[in-house]
């Protein structure tokens, strides 16, 4: 029996190796290393595995099912789909089996298929089938039928919104901008059509009316001033003039892609990452130009910890699109949780030739070249975003504390500590910002009572963060009050009970007063934690080291640091 579980695509193929010798046609060897795979969000794999159980257990419903959703999931419908027929054929009712077919009828643009077949047993979902039905009957060239189905949908309870976003889409591409304009901008539209999505399309649907200026009023009241460069391109456009061509639907499946991927948004908070995913793939599988869709399954794979197959969907957005961008810096962040830190350091220098004002670019650059020790080089990037970045705009306090973090470990203090208190300026009360400059305050040794009350207010704003904690502690300690410091110290290291700095600085104020055994016992336990690709750690090992040979005492002096002194109250 396996007891243990083993996360990694290793065991997957192991598991494989010590099942297959059972015997040649056993099906138990495939079918393991496939579900090793699907736990491991490994869909590539567990398809292929799946594959492999099927040839050996033909009917089995089970193997079917899983190896059509894992196909789904991989965004392959054409390898999904000879299964799920099969399924279908043997009366097997199966959610993902009618997903594949309808996605492939839909693709094909088989309406009459669509319209004949009979929802209750062979459909999706009662939200999906009802918006399905009401596309094909458009596609069928039946507006009338398509709109009765969308307010067939709408009178459901909670569904109101999703049919009229659907039925204001369905009137836009047909050419009805005045009633597609009177959804939009009706008290119950509901929030589908206030999503991003939802406005850019009510600019457009404004802009075939002659509404320019109404175009741009919508979107700067959805949007703020928070502008990107897709934004920023259609408002220029409708201030020029143009007519803006409807484009969010421009036909009937278009549509029937809309309907997965408004599904697939509505999903997203409240269902798991790889059901959402479904929808999403269907959504890009049906409309492979629908950039919003391939940067939702990015995302998706992202939080599944896919990074290959996220980093491979990024690169599918076009650098002609609006939203390149976007997709190259979602594609930067996957490269960076994928542990690939000069790919995306590479990946966001090219982005700042291609889109030198953009301050998003840079400061994404910075805090890259920064994780990556890259000091000097992440003080530029800052710098040009904070040239870029309108004075008082909400970004601007992390731009300089992000900065003020690079002076910092560069022992640029003057103009570490100018940002900081330049960020508290902007921020006041900001924890992070005050631990930071309060913990710097209290290595350097300088203005140790502000730093005092400066960490204290980062404690009462965030009372459960370890690390903010652990400062209030390091300045007692630093402080002489050793007594009080104890049990921040301890705290902090209940909240983060495997940092080594923590562990540290607890052995450091137990060895001061005169836990020394427990002091050795901390120090072990940092140790233990220390990280040694980390070349900037605060942990030193081989200080460490010298700790439990002879004791903090000894090495303070031989440090020519002060010796340890209780703080005596006046």
């Amino acid at each position: 029996m396996i007891r243990t579980i083993l996360k990694s695509t290793a065991a997957t193929a192991l598991i494989w190796t010590l099942a297959t010798p059972l015997a040649a046609q056993d099906v138990a060897g495939p079918y393991l290393a496939a579900r090793q795979a699907s736990y491991l969000n490994d869909f590539g794999m567990a398809a292929r595995y799946y594959d492999t159980a099927l040839l050996h257990d033909t009917d089995n419903a089970a193997l079917m099912e899983d190896a059509t959703l894992a196909h789904l999931l991989l965004g392959d419908v054409l390898q999904a789909l000879p299964i799920a027929l099969k399924m279908e054929e043997a009366g097997l009712r199966s959610q993902a089996a009618h997903m594949a077919i309808i996605a492939d009828m839909a693709q094909r643009e088989d309406y009459d298929a669509l319209l004949d077949r009979d929802m209750d047993t062979q459909g999706i979902g009662p939200l999906v089938d009802g918006l399905l039905t009401g596309w094909a009957h458009v596609g069928a060239g039946d507006l009338k039928a398509g709109l009765a189905g969308f307010d067939k949908v709408s009178r459901e309870q909670g569904l109101k919104g999703f049919a009229l976003y659907h039925k204001a889409m369905a009137l836009a591409m047909s050419g009805e901008y005045e009633a597609a304009e009177a959804i939009f901008s009706g008290t119950d539209s509901g929030t589908m059509v206030r999503t991003r999505r939802g406005a850019m399309a009510r600019a457009e649907v404004l802009s075939q009316l002659d509404r320019n200026a109404d175009a741009v009023a919508s979107l700067q009241e959805a949007f703020g001033g928070s502008l990107d460069p897709e934004l920023e391109r259609v408002i220029t456009a409708l201030e020029a003039g143009e007519t803006l061509p409807f484009t969010h639907v421009t036909s009937a499946r278009d549509g029937l892609a809309e309907v997965f991927y408004s599904l697939a948004g509505a999903l997203r908070s409240e269902a798991s990452a790889d059901y959402t995913l479904l929808y999403g793939r269907l959504a890009r599988y049906l409309r492979p130009n629908h950039v919003d869709a391939l940067l939702l399954n990015a995302e998706l794979l992202e939080e599944l910890d896919q990074y290959d197959l996220a980093i491979a969907v990024y690169k599918e957005v076009p650098a002609s699109d609006p939203a390149f961008h976007a997709a190259e810096l979602g594609r930067a962040a996957a490269l960076r949780r994928a542990d690939k830190p000069d790919a995306a350091i590479e990946v966001l220098e090219q982005l700042t030739r291609s889109y030198p004002d953009l301050p998003v670019v840079f400061s994404t650059l910075g805090d890259v070249l920064r994780q990556q020790d890259q000091f000097a080089e992440s003080i530029a990037a800052y710098d040009r975003a904070l040239e870029l970045t309108a004075e008082g705009a909400r970004a601007e306090w992390f731009l300089l504390y992000a900065r003020a973090i690079a002076h910092e470990r560069l022992g640029q203090w003057k103009e570490a500590e100018a940002d900081f208190r330049h960020a508290l300026a902007l921020n006041p009360g900001q924890p992070q910002v005050l631990n930071y400059l309060g913990y710097s305050m209290v290595e350097q040794q300088v203005n140790l009572d502000e730093a005092l009350e400066m960490i204290e207010q980062a404690v009462a704003a965030s009372p459960d963060s370890g690390y903010i904690i652990d400062s209030l502690g390091w300045v007692l300690y630093r402080l002489g009050r050793y007594e009080e410091a104890i049990v921040h110290m301890e705290r902090a290291a209940q909240l983060e009970p495997v940092d080594a700095v923590v562990n540290d600085h607890l052995g450091d104020t137990l060895w001061a007063v005169g836990r020394k055994r427990e002091a050795r016992f901390q120090w072990r336990r940092a140790l233990s934690f220390v990280d040694a690709t980390e070349e900037n750690s605060e942990a030193d090992p081989a200080r460490i080291r010298r700790k439990l040979e002879v004791g903090l005492d000894k090495v303070l002096a031989e440090e020519g640091a002060p010796p340890l002194k209780v703080a005596v109250d006046p």
